[in-house]
């Protein structure tokens, strides 16, 4: 009688949710000493604009069911489980220019952005 054993083959390690730079890590550790102390970052994508979704960040007092909790930097934030599949891989960034100042998302999984771009598609 023989004893066959089934090796599992290796998982492909799948690239982190969400990434901070170091710009946007500073200006959340800003927000999060500030006026927005005690609360968490909550990232969500909404149907929205002409090109038909959007990034939207709220500030929320918990972690809820829905979230997934992201640790980069040592900071949290939140992103809402249903966004999850649009933004695997994407970095946070947080950039000033001469007008305007701001976070912005390099989501590697975008197709496309609107002109003015309020909004992407996939």
């Amino acid at each position: 009688m023989s004893t066959t054993m089934t090796t599992a083959k290796p998982r492909r390690e799948l690239p982190p949710l969400m990434q901070l730079t170091e710009a946007a890590a500073t200006r959340l550790r800003s927000l999060y000493a500030g006026g927005e102390a005690g609360k968490l970052l909550r990232i969500s994508v909404s149907t929205k604009g002409c090109s038909g979704m959007s990034y939207e960040m709220n500030w929320v007092e918990e972690a809820g069911p829905q979230d997934e909790v992201v640790k980069n930097h040592d900071l949290t934030v939140l992103v809402d489980r249903k966004a999850t599949l649009f933004l695997i891989g994407t970095t946070m960034d947080f950039k000033t220019d001469k007008l305007t100042s701001g976070f912005t998302f390099e989501n590697p999984n975008e197709k496309g952005r609107c002109g003015c771009g309020e909004s992407f598609h996939i």
